[in-house]
Formats: C-alpha cells, structure tokens, sequence
C-alpha cells in the first residue's frame, strides 16, 4: 500500500466514528483528569445534581390538561374572536379550514393539594404529590412545527447541528459514575412522531458527550454484548490494544475525537458489568414496583423507563430524559389525551414520591412539557372527537424537585388560553433556569465553535427567579 493510500485510509478512520454503540456510550472518562472541554465545575452552590427531563413529544394540550378555560365552555362552538386570534400564524391543517370555533375541553377540572393546583379529571395519580410541583402556564416558542419546535427546546435554537442540554451538562458537570454515561435516553409510545438522534446529539461538543439512547429491547445499549466466541478476557485486550494505537495517533495529530474514541472504548467496557446491573430489577420491592403501575413488567413502557430514571440518577448519571411519544392530537383529542395520561399519570407520580423517599429529590430536578400547546380552537366538527392544532404561542410546563420552590403558578394565559396575559417565559429562560438550579450561569457556559462562542441559551435567555428556590 503506498504511503497515499495509506494516509487516505487513515483520514477517513480517523473522521469516521466507531460502532454506533460505541461512539454513543462516549459519554464519561477513565482517567482521574476531565478530557478535553468537560469543565468539572459550577459556577454557583448548586441545588441539582441530576435530572430528569419527561418529554411529551407532539405537544400536550395545556387547555385540556392544566390550564382551566371556564370561557371556552361558555363559547363553545362559537367563532374565536378576531381579537384574541390576531395575525398568528396556524398550520396548513387549519390555514384553510374556514371557521375557527371555539372548543371546549371534554374534561372537568379541580383544585389539587394544599397549593391549588388546577388539574383536569385526565389525572387521577399526579395529584397525590401536587404540592412538588410549580406550574409555568407560560411558556413560549416561535416554531409551528414539530421538528424546529422540539430541536429549539432541545438545544436553544430552531436549527439542526448544535448540542441537547443533555450534551451541555456532560460538558459542563462531567458524571458522578464511571461506568455509566452522563446523558442518558429512552422512548416510549406511539411511533407516529420519530425522535431522531439529532434530538440528542453532542452537534459540535466532542461526542463524548452524546446522548446514549437505551433500548427496550435486546442489549439496553447496542453492541453491549461480546460477540461469539469472545469472552470479556479477549474484549478487554482488544479494546486495550486499540486504545494503545489511538494514543499514538492523537499525540501525533491532536484530534480530540480520537480521544473521545478512546474513552467510548473504555466506557464501554465497564458498561458491561454496569448496565446489565441498572436493569435487573430483582432487587426492587413489590411495593415499589405496584407503585409504578402494571405497566412496569414491560421494559418498552414508560413506566419501566420511569424506575429506570430512578436507578440511572441513584447510580450519578447526570442527565436522564424519557421522549414519551404520541400526543399529537389532531384528530380525537378525548381519546388520545386518555391513552397518553393513562400511560404517564401513575410512573410520573410513583417517581417523583420514590425520589423523595429515598432522599433524591432534594438533589433532583424533574421537568415535564413538550414542545408546543395545542389551540383553543378546534379541527373537524366539534359534535365529535375534535382535534386541536398547534400552538406554540402559549403552553404549561412544571418542574418540581432540586432548586425549585414548590407549590406554585407561574404565568397566566387569556382567556381561552390563546396568549399569555401575564410573566412570558421563553425555552431560552427555561433553559437559563435549569442551569441556574445546577449551579451554572447559562452565560458563562460556552463553546467556540465556528469563530463564535456558543452557549444553550444562544443570545437570549433570563433565569425565571420566582421558582429557584
């Protein structure tokens, strides 16, 4: 092979990643010293350690869930006012479907808790540890559609190629465990949305600090197991006279990414002792189990991915996020918002008060909230299961756990839920809040990167005060 050839081949090895398992489990160091970017340090006393970050993809409906509209009954059926409708934009579903009438939800609402809480009859479980929670009715977003809005509350902007908040918190805080990942990720639901991995990459931080998706079915992470006919004694030389030839290349060109090879390695490794360890769950009482609900004998369910949670920030993994799929409600919002509240209500109320048994609540920050809202306006005839389009114009967050004070409402919509009346909070201050709660001033946290310094919160972004506790 001439010495071209040579350097071409090595080139595109060294450009190109390894297994996909591999490059994904990139995401902790071996060694004592922090590698390359990961600065190890806050810049305030922190209150969270970890969190757990409960994605509802496709945009829950704040009006039918946690934002009560007593006006849209009255009005229901009715044209929505020119006033409240203004020049915002809709999608192309409802752009040319005439009338925009107002809908009610089908769903009753009550006080919950000592705080009050608003919380429709959909929640049967969630109220039991209400008085955790603090409600932001608020939020804002700019995209209409799906992919921009969930890239924009994942990473800060509406553009592909830049790093999730989980990728900033390996970068940033680094990982309590060595043998675990720092960002961690699982699904569940119905696949009428795909989540991409895009939704979790490192975009241009090193890619030790990718998201590692486990799966529900198989190795929980890919390419775990040995392949046949290698034992752990053989995996381990290889991967050691591997690393021993990636040293030499990245002390000769200084690619980082090499480096982060090395430790994707090494990670997995000692990923094959940890991880089946994190999943067996004989250890668990049959209380704690019945608590999480009879879905958790099912590993592709949310409510097993719930425990799971549990177990990776009992375990010091810096960043869990659960993408719950499915509610986008376009068509028979009674029906979708049942099945996607029956598969989130009991797991999220069984975690949150298993957090605080165990005392990890007071070092864990939970979030739940999608990527938009959905209309006060109606799709297809309201004498039926209507649906409701998107609307990223106002929608309902809550956090609750580490750095939060609970028991509170932030915010407030018009009213048929329309637009906010009252303390605007865009994904960029929510973003600049979760950091906050970590020790971290989002401004201060920052990559240079394309002769510019990056940082989540991109230009904007103020913390929300009233809720950091």
């Amino acid at each position: 092979m001439n010495e071209l050839a040579s350097l071409t081949r090595r080139h595109f090895l060294t450009r190109t990643g390894a297994c996909l398992g591999m490059a994904a489990a990139a995401s902790l160091i071996a060694d004592e010293q922090p590698p390359s970017g990961v600065q190890w340090r806050t810049h305030f006393a922190p209150k969270a350690r970890n969190v757990i970050y409960l994605f509802m993809g496709g945009g829950p409906s704040h009006v039918d869930t946690f934002d009560p509209k007593p006006v849209l009954r009255r009005q229901h059926g009715q044209e929505m006012p020119g006033s409240v409708l203004g020049n915002q934009r809709v999608t192309l579903m409802t752009r040319n479907q005439g009338h925009r009438l107002a809908a009610a939800t089908p769903f009753r609402f009550r006080k919950v808790g000592r705080a009050g809480h608003d919380m429709s009859d959909l929640w049967q479980h969630l109220p039991e540890v209400s008085d955790e929670l603090t409600f932001i009715r608020s939020m804002h977003t700019e995209p209409i559609n799906h992919d921009p809005a969930v890239t924009l509350m994942q990473t800060g902007r509406g553009e592909a190629g830049l790093p999730a908040m989980g990728s900033w918190l390996s970068y940033g805080l680094g990982s309590e465990n060595r043998d675990l990942p720092a960002y961690v990720v699982m699904m569940s639901g119905t696949y009428d949305q795909p989540i991409t991995p895009r939704y979790f990459s490192s975009g241009f931080l090193p890619s030790q600090h990718q998201g590692v998706q486990f799966q529900a079915a198989g190795d929980p992470v890919v390419y775990l197991s040995n392949p046949r006919g290698i034992s752990n004694q053989a995996r381990g030389e290889i991967v050691a006279g591997i690393n021993d030839l990636n040293r030499i290349r990245a002390r000769k060109i200084g690619d980082p990414e090499i480096v982060a090879r090395i430790h994707a390695f090494e990670l997995a490794f000692r990923m094959q002792t940890a991880v089946p360890d994190l999943v067996n769950l004989h250890g668990e009482t049959q209380a704690t189990l019945d608590r999480y609900g009879p879905d958790v004998s099912n590993p592709a369910t949310f409510a097993r991915q719930c425990l799971l949670a549990r177990r990776l920030v009992e375990r010091g993994v810096r960043f869990v996020q659960l993408f719950h799929r499915g509610w986008d409600a376009h068509t028979a919002v009674t029906a979708s918002l049942r099945r996607q509240v029956r598969d989130v209500d009991q797991p999220i109320a069984a975690l949150i008060r298993d957090l605080k048994i165990r005392g990890l609540l007071d070092s864990t920050l939970v979030i739940w909230g999608g990527e938009f809202g959905r209309t006060a306006f109606g799709q297809g005839d309201l004498a039926g299961d209507f649906g409701r389009d998107h609307h990223p114009r106002c929608f309902t967050y809550w956090l609750a756990g580490a750095g939060i004070k609970p028991g509170l409402t932030i915010g407030a919509t018009d009213d048929f839920g329309y637009n906010i009346v009252d303390r605007p909070v865009h994904v960029n201050d929510l973003h600049a809040t979760i950091l906050r709660c970590l020790g971290i001033d989002h401004l201060r946290l920052t990559y240079r990167h394309a002769g510019r310094d990056f940082r989540l919160t991109d230009v904007a972004g103020e913390v929300v005060n009233e809720v950091v506790g």
